[in-house]
């Protein structure tokens, strides 16, 4: 296994000048040029008496150069989780600038790296002990929360991902289709690769035929459920040598489906942007248990489990899952408890109204999402189903049907048609877009 490097020393004459950090087909960027645009950024940041930088950048590479020379320079780096102008605009209060490679006009000092001249190299700062970052979290609200993580944490984390895996990954280069702009691919197209000295792709993998394009070299390929279950298996497999899955639960036809094509078992992560990776495990069976990460301590309260892990800024945050342990340590999850609203003093589980909605013949894929109008709060279901059922017929034979299950009050009222539940770009669900689908025309 490759020397694990901390952040801190992602610059240093450990990796020699050839090195190559990233990728973008046959374009590569080597350990010299990394270290020649961090400090030509570096050498730009200074000048200015803004601490909180937002990163936007849709290239990877471009990502760690910017989050290097903000750390170095002292700046605290805010990943928005995405880089649409309008919504920066609307967030100017989490940040003083902005970082990027895009032609976006958010409303304050921008600066793209590409357009600055080239900088004499010079020994930077340290990046100070105490440093971190700021992500953010909307959970089934769509409401931003700021998450803070400690440079330190991110480190021991890529400590403990080198430590179960690194042995495996000597060689890979690290496709993703996720963005590095949330924590998940924060984690593992960035922190790991860099850590490890892996070469990471610059660009994301939108679809299937590009994944199965990267055939020159041995691959650990990063994802999410909802983009495995897209693959085509009748594409010529790639050489992944690891493929890892997070950011939803992956089910087992999906687990299966990729390891007949792969050749390789999915390895799975749990985890949340508050508390970093919890626990993995290896889709090798039906049913696998999750094993938790040895320094990882779950806690059962009556009011749900909490979670104490080095990697929590404070320490320990609460869980919005129901666990159930097993002998050896391990546990299954039996799903999330945050999704709990109150209609008419009844409670009710909208996880509990998506699976029965997923029971009705027809319905390919739902979400119920609570919808408020003129004071008044009650479920809405969006579902994917054939054109020909999108009809009051059908939602009325739904509705009957969901009789037998839930409480009146609990039935979607309002009905929302889509061809696929709209998802950010971490592959959650997009409850700012959910929402939007129930907006009444003003």
């Amino acid at each position: 296994m490759n020397k694990i490097l901390p952040l801190n020393e992602w610059l240093s004459a450990a990796r020699k000048a050839d090195h190559i950090v990233a990728f973008d087909g046959d374009k590569v960027w080597t350990q010299a040029r990394l270290v020649q645009d961090v400090h030509s950024l570096y050498s730009e940041l200074i000048k200015h008496q803004a601490g909180r930088w937002a990163l936007c950048f849709e290239n990877g590479y471009g990502f760690i150069v910017a989050l290097l020379a903000t750390l170095h320079a002292g700046k605290t780096p805010v990943l928005p989780g995405h880089c649409r102008e309008t919504q920066l605009r609307e967030q100017r209060a989490m940040f003083d600038a902005v970082i990027t490679d895009l032609p976006i006009d958010p409303g304050c000092t921008v600066i793209n790296p590409q357009s600055l001249p080239i900088q004499p190299v010079a020994t930077l700062p340290p990046v100070a002990q105490n440093a971190g970052l700021v992500l953010f979290t909307s959970g089934s609200t769509g409401e931003p929360a700021q998450v803070f993580k400690t440079i330190s944490a991110l480190n021991t984390e890529s400590a403990w991902l080198a430590g179960l895996w690194g042995s495996e990954l000597c060689g890979c280069r690290v496709v993703a289709s996720v963005s590095h702009q949330h924590l998940y691919g924060l984690t593992f197209r960035i922190m790991l690769p860099m850590a490890l000295g892996l070469a990471c792709a610059a660009s994301m993998i939108y679809v299937p035929e590009q994944l199965a394009g990267q055939t020159k070299h041995p691959l650990l390929f990063i994802s999410s459920p909802a983009f495995l279950k897209r693959l085509d298996s009748n594409l010529p497999a790639p050489p992944c040598r690891k493929t890892i899955s997070a950011a939803g639960l992956l089910d087992e036809t999906t687990a299966q489906r990729v390891r007949d094509w792969l050749g390789i078992a999915v390895s799975e992560i749990y985890g949340t942007t508050e508390t970093g990776v919890l626990a993995w495990r290896e889709h090798l069976r039906a049913a696998a248990p999750w094993q938790p990460f040895p320094a990882v301590e779950f806690i059962a309260q009556a009011s749900g489990w909490q979670v104490r892990s080095p990697l929590i800024f404070g320490g320990e945050c609460g869980l919005d899952d129901n666990l159930a342990f097993t002998g050896q340590g391990k546990f299954r999850l039996l799903g999330r408890r945050d999704r709990i609203i109150k209609l008419e003093e009844k409670r009710v589980s909208l996880s509990e109204v998506e699976r029965r909605l997923m029971a009705l013949p027809g319905i390919l894929d739902a979400v119920a999402i609570p919808v408020t109008r003129r004071g008044r709060t009650t479920p809405g279901a969006v579902v994917v189903c054939e054109s020909a059922m999108r009809s009051a017929k059908y939602q009325r034979l739904w509705r009957e049907a969901l009789r037998q299950w839930l409480e009146p009050v609990a039935i979607p009222r309002y009905w929302r048609f889509v061809e696929r539940i709209p998802l950010n770009s971490q592959s959650k669900r997009d409850w700012a877009q959910l929402q939007e689908l129930f907006h009444e025309p003003h």
